[in-house]
Order: structure tokens, then sequence, then C-alpha cells
């Protein structure tokens, strides 16, 4: 009779959880879905990781939460007490780990773009377009997410904010040092005096060089980068070896605390390990 109330306890637990945990979810992407419509003026949404784009440093540290809380919920139905501990762990962490990449990949993105606009750009300046006929015409033919971009500056530029102003918020809103060379260039151009569509023809070779080098840099570090890995797994293999070799020799680092002082010892120097070297394999061009 006790087993069943707490089990009945459990499961009203786990579900109230569970509801409270979707509910806010649900809030926080209905909050972000109005404000990505409100920057880009869509309709309908292609991609759903696109929201991650808006989300506050808030609301993301909710979402961590909230991870947090359902793999605690996991561990305890399912698993003991490390495994809990690293479901809750990794509940928390995936979030923002999430957020980051894709805001990586899509500055990535932008930054491929921009050699193509600023080519477009400088071809329509020759042909006697301004500068603001050559920017509609880069978000009316190109894609996500640098039309996105440039379709936000023209529409800042219909409603009277001035060019710099509008570049200079494009640049603030993507956080592209590619982007921050550009606007600059365009700033002291548009003041001094020159040849724009020269310029933008430079700024363009010297980003697709910048790649180039990226490109060989990422070649060459790449084995570096696989043996930190490697390196960094092996404890965690040998792990899953002796525990299937001999459990009576793992099993006094999950019940006693000298055991668990070991694994936090073990993860502390891994993650100190991992970080050193994606700081010696990670080179700035």
């Amino acid at each position: 009779m006790l087993f069943q109330t707490a089990a009945v306890l459990v499961f009203i637990l786990v579900a109230a959880s569970v509801f409270f945990v979707v509910a806010v979810v649900h809030n926080i992407l209905a909050r972000a879905w109005d404000k990505y419509q409100d920057r880009y003026t869509v309709r309908t949404l292609d991609d759903f990781s696109e929201l991650v784009l808006v989300l506050e440093p808030r609301q993301i540290a909710v979402l961590s939460v909230c991870g947090a809380v359902l793999g605690l919920m996991l561990g305890i139905l399912f698993f003991g007490k490390i495994w809990t501990g690293m479901l809750t762990v990794a509940g928390a962490a995936v979030p923002p780990l999430l957020v980051r990449r894709y805001r990586i990949k899509r500055l990535e993105k932008f930054n491929r773009q921009l050699v193509d606009a600023l080519n477009q750009i400088a071809n329509a300046l020759k042909a006697g377009l301004t500068l603001p006929q050559a920017a509609e015409d880069v978000a009316a033919e190109s894609q996500a997410p640098l039309a996105q971009e440039f379709g936000v500056m023209v529409r800042e530029l219909k409603l009277g904010v001035s060019l710099d102003n509008a570049m200079e918020n494009m640049a603030r809103r993507v956080g592209s040092e590619d982007l921050d060379l550009v606007v600059t260039s365009t700033t002291v151009a548009r003041t001094l005096g020159g040849n724009m569509a020269e310029m933008y023809e430079t700024v363009a070779g010297t980003i697709r060089e910048r790649f180039r080098l990226e490109g060989r840099i990422k070649a060459v570090t790449s084995q570096g980068k696989l043996q930190g890995w490697i390196v960094a797994s092996l404890p965690f293999a040998l792990w899953l070896v002796m525990d299937y070799m001999r459990p009576d020799l793992m099993e006094p680092l999950f019940s006693s605390w000298h055991g668990y002082i070991v694994i936090g010892l073990i993860l502390f120097f891994e993650g100190i390990g991992i970080m050193l070297i994606r700081r010696i394999v990670n080179i700035d061009v």
C-alpha cells in the first residue's frame, strides 16, 4: 500500500513537472515568434531553429532550468544517482549550447553570402544605382539570413533612418566582424569620398582570402582536434570496460564520498584538458 502511494505521488510529481516545463517552453517560444515576426515581418517559419535568434539570455536561462528539471525527473524514474546528476547537468547545458551552435552556423552562412552580396553591390554601383537601391536588390535576390538582415535595413531606410545608422544597426544585430569591416569602410568612403564599387570589390576579396586561410587552418588542425577528443574519451571508455569486467572494483566509486571526490576531480581535469586543447588548435585569422 505504501509503495503504491509513493508511486502515485511520483507519477503526479512527474506529470506536474512535465506540464510546467511544456507550459514555460510554449510561452517562451510564443514570445520569440512574436518578436521574430516583428523584426522580419514574416508569416510562416521554414526553419524552427530561427526562433533561437531572438531569444534573450533570461529566456535561455529559463530553458536551461526546464532542461535540468526534465533530466532530473528522468534520472529519478529510470536511473541511479550518478546518471541522474549527469542527466540534470546535460539538460541544463543543452539549451545554451544549441543556441550558441545555431547562431555560429547562421553567422558563418551570412559571412559566406556577404562576399557575393558585396560583388553584387559593386556591380550595381557601376551600373549607376545608389547604395540603398543596391541594398534593396540584394535583399530581393538573396537567401536567408542575408536577405533577412538586408530587408530589415531597407525597411529602416524607407522609414527615414539614415544609411549609416541603418548599416550600424544591421552590424549590431548580426555580430559579424566582416560586416563591421564593410560598415566602417562604407562610412569612411562616404565621408572622405572614393570609388565605392572598387572598395566593395577589395573588401570582398579580403574576406574571400580569409575564408581560404581559415579552410587551410581547419584542415591542418583537424587531426589535433580529433586526437584531443579521443584522449578525452579514453577515461570514460576505460570506465565502461572496467565496470563490465570487474564491477566489484568500480562499485566503491559510486557508493562512498571518496569515490564521488575522485569522479569530480576526473571531470574537472577532463574539462581543463579539453579547454586547453581547444585553445591550442583554435587559431583566429
